[in-house]
This record gives structure tokens, sequence and C-alpha cells, in this order.
């Protein structure tokens, strides 16, 4: 069977609008989907983040899929690149992805001390597309946190799939964001590949 994970953002939870839509619609196609809280939600760290996807996840194979929003791409692609050598994945979708972030970002929930950590460790590209080479980036033009650069780094770094959406900030529920069809489009297609 299927299946795919999908991991909230900073700040968020799995009763979110979109990635609550995304999992009905899955499960009624047959998937086995899981949208795991996150711990410390308001202060992520990359070691209880990635520690949450391998508990949640268990064994993963090429039937296993992601879907990540904002900071829960950091924790996808982290995840990734500390499976053994030999586990292969079917791929995973970042929404909003990003390896830096605008000075916008910051205010008295999202602040540059939390943020450091996953700025400032290194990710190993290579380790990573070890594992799958399928992957998707949806970004959105005007994203106050995450300039289009971003969706460059994960076509050069990746070889991704860029989508990039119109006047959609950050792809949030703040954002009126309640059903990404464009995104359970691109995981069907990337499925059945």
């Amino acid at each position: 069977m299927k299946r795919v994970f999908i991991i909230h953002g900073w700040g968020g939870n799995p009763d979110e609008p979109w990635p609550k839509w995304l999992k009905q619609q899955l499960e009624t196609k047959g998937f086995e989907t899981t949208n795991p809280e996150m711990p410390d939600t308001w202060h992520p760290k990359i070691s209880e983040w990635v520690s949450k996807l391998k508990e949640s996840v268990g064994n993963a194979d090429k039937d296993t899929y992601f879907v990540g929003h904002s900071i829960g791409c950091q924790a996808i692609m982290r995840y990734l690149e500390q499976l053994p050598k030999s586990e292969k994945v079917g791929g995973a979708i970042f929404v909003a992805g990003w390896f830096n972030l605008t000075d916008e970002t910051w205010d008295e929930n999202y602040t540059k001390e939390i943020a450091e950590e996953w700025i400032k460790t290194p990710i190993d590209f290579e380790k990573i597309k070890q594992h799958t080479n399928n992957f998707v980036e949806i970004a959105s033009d005007n994203d106050p946190f995450v300039s289009l650069d971003n969706a460059d780094l994960f076509k050069n770094n990746f070889g991704a799939k860029i989508m990039v959406l119109k006047q959609k900030g950050h792809i949030s529920s703040e954002d009126g964001m309640t059903e990404l069809p464009i995104l359970l489009e691109e995981l069907l297609k990337m499925t059945k590949e």
C-alpha cells in the first residue's frame, strides 16, 4: 500500500485545512495517510522533528511519499539524509519549502534564534538524492517569508520540478488555502511513476 506522510509547518498542526483536505482526498483513493503532530511546534528542533518522523514512518520503501509545508520540508530533507543508504522512497513534494527566510519572517513567534539551527546546519543533497530523485517544489510568487530564490535552490540541488502559484502567500490557512488541488495532482502523478 502506498503511504503518504504530511508534515505541517512551524507553529502548525495536523488539522490545518489543506493538509487535512489532502489526507481525506488520499484516503478516498486508498492511500494510507499519516499527518503527525510534530513536537514543540513553536520551538521546532531538528533532532526532535526528525526523530518524530522516523517514529511515524517506521520502515520506508519505494511506496513511501512525503509532503511538507514550510519547515516540514526541512524536516523531510533531514530525515531522508539520515536514512540507511539502501532505503529508497517514492518521492517528496515541498510546499513553500525553504533554505533561507526573509527578514519579514521574524516576530514574537518566528524568531531567528529558533530558525538559525535549521538555516545553518548543512544539508547533504547527494545523500538525500540516494533515496529518491522525485522532488516537486510548490512555491508562491508573493510568499512574505520564502523568496522565490529558494525554488531555484530546490531545482539546482534536487532537480526538483518547480511550480509557482500566483498570489498565494505562504500557501497556508492564513492565506485562505483550504484545498491544494495542484498538490494532489502532482502527488498522484508521482505515485504512478
